[in-house]
């Protein structure tokens, strides 16, 4: 195993960088480019209480720029008691690493930037330029993270973009991402009236009409998928009537669901259709929706072939193209930069005691060394 990453990957996981934290994780990736030769960028957006860190660091002028993308903050360990060890000091076990954010996504970027490392020391010559575009605000509402810090170095120019998000399925390499699908979310009242449940003539029950929305809304097929998109699906998340007894009728009752939509739909279209669902079951409601991501799919360009093939040739897997999974940055970058995402197993992406196996980190390591490799010989 290449020393470098793991050694890189203690440190990060080390960083407590729970959503939006991380100015210290970003700093020391600050540090370790600067002592390369980089030029690096931090910026920090969003009030005091809701700030951002965000870096763009860069060695060299001239194209092609090839850009290694993600964040640096994770998901809350919850349960800390379930967890064998500290979630933020890395352990070993055999041939699994442990720690938060060893997956989704430190040990993507400890590659990154061991591979980089690596290719600078080693002398290799090259042309182009390398880059690192990270945040600290990808897990929560992404407002002021990889969004605000691509508009800030709009003037400079990303020609191919690796985004490490965890997209390997069964192994490293099986699954290059060169899209998404679009993500709405719903938060629906139905009111009634409130009354005792011995005299139902002197109330309102909300919930039958709840129950009927919602196994109307649930039956919908909404297609069948397309080449490179999954099926759009709808998944109710919460229903709650704020009633902890058995002998009052609710005066409302509230649910939420969402519903991640392929390019066979747009959020607005989705919308209007559940407009029309609630409508026809109650007349006293309120619906409240917001989009965080219509679905977009890329040109399966030159770049990204030759990216597939660097893969298939490290991994000895062909890997399939899809678009697959949540939402992720990509859903920023594309608008910038042709982006794919690959990165490690995302099987225990934000689970309890999240690891990942050290012979998958070289893996990684070994595909991003051989991309720069590919991408910037002289």
């Amino acid at each position: 195993m290449d020393n470098k990453s793991l050694e890189i990957l203690e440190k990060l996981i080390s960083f407590q960088s729970v959503t939006p934290k991380g100015a210290d994780a970003i700093e020391y990736v600050a540090k370790f480019l600067s002592e390369l030769g980089f030029s690096c960028d931090i910026k920090k957006f969003g009030p005091v209480q809701e700030e951002v860190t965000n870096l763009y660091a860069v060695l060299g002028d001239s194209a092609p720029n090839i850009c290694f993308a993600g964040h640096l903050d994770v998901v809350p360990p919850m349960n800390d008691e379930l967890w064998h060890s500290d979630p933020f000091k890395m352990r070993i076990q055999d041939d699994n690493v442990y720690g938060r954010g060893a997956v989704d996504m430190k040990g993507a970027i400890a590659c990154a930037m061991s591979a980089v490392s690596k290719f600078i020391n080693n002398g290799n010559k090259h042309e182009g330029a390398i880059s690192f575009l990270l945040t600290t605000d990808e897990e929560g509402p992404g407002t002021y993270g990889t969004k605000a810090m691509l508009e800030h170095i709009k003037d400079k120019k990303i020609d191919f973009c690796i985004l490490g998000e965890p997209t390997s399925k069964r192994v490293v390499g099986d699954t290059i991402k060169i899209g998404r699908r679009g993500s709405v979310n719903f938060v629906l009242k139905v009111n009634g009236k409130q009354g005792h449940v011995a005299y139902p003539e002197k109330a309102i029950n909300p919930m039958p009409a709840m129950v009927a929305i919602l196994a109307e809304l649930c039956a919908v097929e909404l297609d069948d998928g397309s080449k490179y998109f999954q099926k759009s699906n709808l998944e109710v998340t919460s229903v709650d009537v704020g009633n902890d007894v058995s002998n009052i009728i609710p005066e409302s009752v509230n649910v939420k669901f969402n519903i991640r939509f392929n390019d066979h739909h747009s959020s607005k279209d989705l919308s209007a259709m559940v407009v029309e669902v609630v409508s026809k079951y109650s007349d006293d409601y309120d619906l409240q929706y917001s989009c965080s991501s219509e679905p977009f799919i890329q040109k399966y360009s030159d770049n990204m072939q030759k990216f597939t093939k660097i893969v298939e040739g490290i991994c000895g897997v062909s890997p399939t193209v899809e678009t697959g999974g949540g939402t992720s940055d990509a859903r920023f970058i594309h608008r910038f930069s042709e982006v794919v995402e690959f990165g490690l197993n995302c099987d225990l992406a934000h689970k309890i005691n999240e690891h990942t196996k050290i012979s998958d980190l070289q893996t990684l390591h070994n595909v991003y060394y051989s991309c720069l490799n590919e991408f910037l010989r002289g």
